[in-house]
């Protein structure tokens, strides 16, 4: 009888809703990792991860120079991916998951997506504005979903989340830091990037195959 019921429980509309989202959000936190690795091997210049921003793939400051084929790689994968983030949020509403937990990472596919409408080289302004509404959304989107998680990725996803705040604030309010200065406006911004899309990997994972989500949005105490 118990089998039973878990298995109508594993083909409910938001059991499915919910295994659709966490393969969206694994295959989008690994496609972002892989998509800079791509786009950096390809680039047709010299480029300095320590120094030079992820967005920078898309444009090189100062002069905001576009360089194929790493621009269009990494224009196009920001909307791809980001829209894939955004319809994994969509369908975990869906699937019951409170707002506190979708929300964000609905903040994070949409900022990923105006990151690939507006590179640098178009408002600078614009640019950095979504980039920083993606940045802060993944981090709080990564604190924020532990609870969907079986118990012992809670703590693996909470540690990421407060990683990537905590390199974006510590960069924006103690960027004179020899350690900041060392690593880098470009290292720092990855140990947001990383930190965020292995959060997405490890959320999409749990989802994917872990039990549906209770009425309350969350796994409940005992998962």
């Amino acid at each position: 009888m118990v089998t039973s019921q878990r298995s109508h429980q594993a083909t409910t509309p938001s059991a499915r809703s919910q295994t659709t989202a966490g393969l969206l959000l694994l295959g989008s936190g690994a496609a972002v990792l892989l998509v800079i690795v791509t786009a950096e091997a390809l680039y047709p210049a010299a480029y300095d991860s320590t120094v030079n921003t992820v967005s920078d793939l898309a444009a090189m400051r100062p002069d905001d120079v576009v360089r194929q084929p790493s621009a269009a790689i990494f224009n196009v994968a920001m909307v791809v991916i980001g829209a894939a983030i955004a319809v994994a949020a969509g369908l975990l509403a869906r699937s019951r998951v409170r707002t506190s937990a979708w929300l964000p990472l609905a903040g994070l596919g949409l900022g990923m997506v105006l990151v690939g409408f507006f590179p640098g080289n178009t408002i600078m302004g614009v640019h950095q504005l979504v980039s920083l509404l993606a940045f802060v959304s993944g981090g709080l989107a990564a604190v924020l979903t532990a609870r969907l998680l079986p118990r012992p990725l809670r703590p693996v996803q909470v540690v990421l989340g407060i990683v990537a705040l905590g390199f974006l604030l510590g960069y924006e309010l103690l960027g004179e830091l020899a350690f900041f200065e060392e690593l880098g406006e470009g290292g720092t911004e990855r140990w947001i990037v990383y930190t965020v899309s292995l959060s997405l990997v490890v959320l999409g994972s749990g989802l994917a195959a872990g039990p549906p989500v209770t009425a309350r949005g969350d796994l409940g105490p005992g998962s």
